[in-house]
């Protein structure tokens, strides 16, 4: 069995991807609010908005992990496309998840059917993601741990849209937020500790891509529309700010009028 380490830079990948989750699923929490509060297309824009910045927020935690993640005697690559799919599947599942809360009628039937979507697909993106490594060896995994991680995605994934649910202010979308971080840092490293690989020593070329190649430019790429996404929805004004503007104009105009 080769030595699997998953923090092959210390404390800065485990920290930055536990940032990127936090950041992601503060923007989706505000983004939901805001789109519970809207109607009509201004509630879908809302809603693609808050599955993006979750989806891409867990997708860029999960390999910017990986950057940290070596195996003793072998180098190791990503299949590309594979990685590509694992961000559309995060982004997709995510949205069905955020768009069940944002128009179901029943709530309690919505958050159980949206939890359990979106949990089942993070846990998928993120054994796509693994199944996107090419090594010089054999990767196995425990089959209770598997099932434990998953757990962990679905408890996360419906706090997350309780959350979404039933907390307004700023502040507490922030704690939310860096609880919803620690969840997801805690189902991807659960799913890590289930990896074994058996290491079959070889100079041969492996296929895909290197994660500086790829995985990198990528995550940095995510990791700034989370910034600017963040930056566009702190600029926008909330139903609140607007109705309190709508009132002070027809304030305006009415004293104008007299």
């Amino acid at each position: 069995m080769g030595h699997l380490d998953h923090a092959a830079y210390g404390w800065l990948t485990p920290a930055l991807s536990y940032v990127m989750a936090s950041i992601g699923a503060a923007l989706g929490l505000r983004c939901t609010v805001r789109a519970l509060a809207a109607t009509g297309r201004s509630r879908r824009n809302w809603l693609i908005t808050a599955a993006s910045a979750i989806g891409t927020g867990i997708w860029t935690m999960h390999f910017v992990a990986m950057l940290g993640f070596s195996v003793t005697g072998t180098r190791i690559h990503y299949n590309v496309p594979l990685t590509i799919l694992s961000l559309l599947v995060a982004m997709t599942v995510v949205g069905a998840g955020v768009f069940a809360v944002g128009y179901g009628k029943d709530r309690g039937r919505a958050l159980v059917l949206g939890g359990l979507t979106t949990g089942l697909g993070v846990a998928s993106m993120h054994y796509l993601g693994m199944a996107a490594l090419r090594l010089h060896g054999r990767i196995s995994y425990d089959p209770l741990t598997v099932g434990i991680s998953v757990a962990i995605a679905v408890v996360a994934a419906t706090a997350a849209l309780w959350a979404a649910l039933n907390i307004k202010s700023p502040l507490a979308v922030a704690v939310a937020s860096l609880v919803m971080g620690a969840a997801v840092s805690s189902m991807h490293y659960t799913g890590m500790m289930a990896v074994g690989v058996t290491v079959t020593p070889s100079d041969a070329a492996l296929p895909g891509a290197t994660a500086m190649q790829f995985i990198f430019p990528l995550a940095v790429g995510l990791g700034s529309y989370l910034f600017i996404t963040a930056a566009f929805v702190a600029l926008s004004p909330t139903a609140d700010e607007r109705a309190a503007s709508a009132h002070a104009r027809r304030l305006g105009e009415g004293a104008t009028a007299h």
